[in-house]
């Protein structure tokens, strides 16, 4: 693993105490009108800066990166944020509900050596998913302005041992925690401050060696990566040569994955009878009960069945659902010969590259590029279908006509394709929640 190190953190609050009104969700879920009401509630929130231009998928004006820039620097003079005297780590809890289970997720948070993608003696960060220009330009727009990074960079490490998630949970068994909040997404956010060196030492010992996997924030590494190569040469020991992340062991019991969906749309000639007469050959389509929040189960009872990926589909225009799967096995070999068996298996890359590659874009949509939506929840698939704000390209871009259900993919897959070297499509991977931002800042100067 890249060194890690314990660093001066800017805080809310001194860092103690309840940050509720003063942290956000991160920029990439949210929307106008929610980062309007954050800022409504405390004008010091941090979304203010952190989310300058909505949304965040696209460069903005100069000057709102600019005003960012202002306002950062303005709390930090007025005390409203201010800079640790001595470098700490923070053990970092999040306790939630998801799928009817309750979990415990539990991490730390700290400053890891800037290096680019890839293999390297003695560990390396490994991405999984491709990423895009727009929010890589966005991000570096803001990182510049203001000399920071504003969110930390979720990262998960093997642990095979289990030791790390041992420390961090020993920490946060130990006392009560320094920071506490809890946001619009009903997550409870704890932080602990390690100063000690000795428990710091004994966590850094427990990651030696290991490679750390970029769970969520593959635009922010690479923005952090781009705005080290811009400073030229710097000094060994620049902030910029350290980058801030939450590492979470693979073994902890409170990771959770859930799934990202496709919405499609756009498209001139879709209908679902133009849709299944297209997938003649390639895709198998049958009904199955017409209630999507019964999806995942009637998909469960398909893969049983068939043994093989199994995909929902949900026309909007008739309420109809419908179980598919590939018409022949490992359909993507012919295409993708030199990728991993593994990465060709994967729901996501057959989503990408035969139902909208070869049968939505060419059949349905005269060749042109198919429109796109990444909803987490069924419910978030069918808010899209009536129109509610998303922040997708869709809504720009024609209504919604189908959407295509998946599965999580598993972790096991996240670590095969990254150890390969291999990139999934994006919006591969959703691990729930997403870190929170506001908890710590990390300044660059």
């Amino acid at each position: 693993m890249p060194a890690v190190y314990p660093f001066r953190a800017v805080e809310f609050n001194q860092g103690s105490g309840d940050v509720s009104s003063l942290i956000a969700p991160p920029y990439d879920v949210l929307d106008a009108s929610q980062k309007q009401a954050m800022l409504d509630a405390d004008p010091n929130n941090i979304v203010g800066i952190d989310l300058p231009h909505v949304p965040a998928k696209e460069l903005g004006p100069k000057a709102v990166y600019e005003a960012a820039g202002e306002s950062y620097r303005s709390m930090l003079e007025s005390g409203v944020l201010r800079q640790r005297e001595t470098p700490a780590m923070f053990a970092y809890r999040q306790s939630f509900e998801f799928e009817g289970e309750s979990y415990q997720r539990c991490g730390m948070a700290a400053t890891v050596e800037t290096v680019p993608f890839g293999d390297r003696d003695g560990g390396g960060i490994l991405a999984h998913e491709q990423t895009f220009g727009g929010p890589k330009e966005d991000r570096k727009a803001l990182m510049e302005a203001t000399a920071c990074q504003t969110s930390p960079i979720f990262g998960l490490h093997p642990d095979e041992d289990g030791e790390a998630t041992k420390i961090v949970r020993e920490i946060m068994d130990s006392r009560d925690p320094d920071v506490t909040a809890k946001i619009s997404d009903g997550v409870l956010q704890e932080v602990w401050a390690i100063e000690d060196d000795a428990t710091i030492t004994k966590y850094q010992n427990a990651l030696k060696g290991e490679d750390i996997f970029v769970a969520d924030g593959h635009h922010r590494y690479n923005t952090a990566l781009n705005y080290l190569e811009s400073l030229g040469s710097v000094d060994a020991d620049h902030p910029a040569r350290r980058t801030m992340m939450v590492l979470v062991s693979m073994n902890d019991p409170g990771l959770a994955i859930g799934p990202t969906h496709r919405v499609l749309g756009g498209m001139a000639d879709y209908s679902i009878d133009a849709l299944q007469q297209a997938s003649a050959g390639l895709l198998n389509i049958e009904p199955i009960d017409n209630d999507p929040q019964t999806f995942l189960a009637q998909m469960d009872v398909l893969a049983e069945r068939e043994k093989t990926n199994v995909f929902g589909i949900y026309d909007y225009d008739t309420g109809l659902c419908f179980g598919a799967w590939p018409a022949i096995n490992d359909p993507l070999e012919d295409k993708f010969p030199d990728q991993s068996e593994a990465w060709r298996g994967l729901d996501v890359a057959i989503i990408q590259h035969l139902i909208v590659d070869e049968i939505c874009s060419p059949e349905l949509n005269n060749g042109e590029p198919v429109k796109w939506a990444f909803p987490h929840s069924i419910d978030e698939v069918l808010a899209i279908g009536r129109g509610d704000e998303t922040g997708s390209s869709i809504a720009g871009g024609g209504k919604a006509q189908v959407a295509i259900i998946v599965r999580p993919t598993p972790l096991e897959a996240v670590r095969d394709i990254s150890r390969a070297g291999e990139l999934m499509p994006q919006k591969s991977t959703f691990f729930y929640p997403k870190l929170a931002t506001g908890l710590w800042l990390n300044p660059l100067k």
